[in-house]
C-alpha cells in the first residue's frame, strides 16, 4: 500500500494543477495562483515521501513530470493567455495580429514540457539546476498577473497598452530561462553552518522580508530576486561536471 504514497500525492499535484487552469480561464486569477501553489505542496511531498519510505520509482519520476507540465505549465499559460486575451478586448484592438497575441502565452507550457523532459536526463541537476525550475516560473506569473489585475481594478481596467507588451517580453524570458544553461542555486542543505549556505541563508531572509513588504506580488519580485542572485554568485552555484 505504502508504494502506492507517492504516486497518490503526485496526482493530488495533477488534479490541483486542473482545478487551477480552470480558474485561470474564468479570470479567477487569486484562486488559480493559491491551486499553484497548493500544487507546489504537493510537489514538495510526493518527491519527500517516496524517500522516506523507499519506494521510489521510474513510473513516479514520470508522472512527477506529467503532474507538473499540467500545474506549471498549463495553469500559468490559461492565466497569462485570458489576461492578455481580455485585456486586449478592452483596448478594442481590431488588429488581426494583436487577436493571435494571448496564443504566445501557450509558449509557456511548451518550454516548461522541454524543460522537465531535460530535467530527467540531466545528471548535473542533483544539488542545484541548470535553468529555472518550472514551479518559480509558475509563482511568478501568478503573483505578476495577480497584481497587474489588482492594479487595474482600481483603475476601471485602463491597464496602460505597454503593460501588454512588457508581458509578451516576459514570456520570451522567461521561457528561455526554463532551458537555458545557467546555474540556479538549490535550497537544499547538506548543514545548517553559515559556510557554504551563505547563498541560500541570504536569499531566505531577503525573501521573508520582501514578501512581509510586498504580500503576495512579492513572490514575483522574490523569484526575479532568485534569478538574479544566481547570476551574481554564478560561480558558487554552477554545477559540478561530472564525466
Amino acid at each position: 500500500m505504502k508504494k502506492h504514497i507517492p504516486n497518490a500525492i503526485t496526482c493530488c499535484n495533477l488534479i490541483s494543477g486542473c482545478i487551477a487552469a480552470y480558474f485561470a480561464f474564468k479570470g479567477l486569477y487569486t484562486l488559480a495562483l493559491q491551486w499553484i501553489v497548493i500544487g507546489a505542496v504537493f510537489d514538495f511531498f510526493d518527491g519527500m515521501s517516496a524517500r522516506l519510505l523507499g519506494v521510489s520509482s521510474p513510473i513516479g519520476k514520470e508522472l512527477d513530470s506529467l503532474a507538473d507540465v499540467v500545474t506549471f505549465g498549463v495553469a500559468p499559460s490559461a492565466i497569462v493567455f485570458h489576461f492578455l486575451e481580455r485585456n486586449l478586448s478592452i483596448l478594442n484592438s481590431e488588429s488581426s495580429l494583436l487577436s493571435f497575441l494571448p496564443y504566445i502565452a501557450f509558449l509557456i507550457a511548451a518550454f516548461s514540457a522541454l524543460r522537465l523532459a531535460k530535467f530527467n536526463l540531466d545528471e548535473r541537476q542533483t544539488t542545484s539546476f541548470i535553468g529555472l525550475p518550472t514551479p518559480a516560473n509558475a509563482l511568478f506569473w501568478g503573483s505578476l498577473i495577480w497584481w497587474m489585475d489588482f492594479k487595474a481594478m482600481f483603475e476601471p481596467y485602463t491597464l496602460p497598452t505597454y503593460y501588454i507588451y512588457i508581458v509578451v517580453v516576459l514570456i520570451l524570458l522567461s521561457c528561455w530561462l526554463l532551458v537555458a544553461e545557467l546555474p540556479l542555486f538549490a535550497l537544499k542543505f547538506k548543514h545548517w553552518g553559515w559556510k557554504g549556505n551563505e547563498v541560500k541563508f541570504i536569499f531566505i531572509i531577503t525573501s521573508i522580508l520582501l514578501l512581509a513588504v510586498l504580500g503576495v506580488k512579492g513572490i514575483a519580485v522574490v523569484i526575479a530576486w532568485y534569478v538574479l542572485l544566481s547570476v551574481i554568485t554564478r560561480k558558487k552555484t554552477a554545477p559540478i561536471k561530472q564525466d
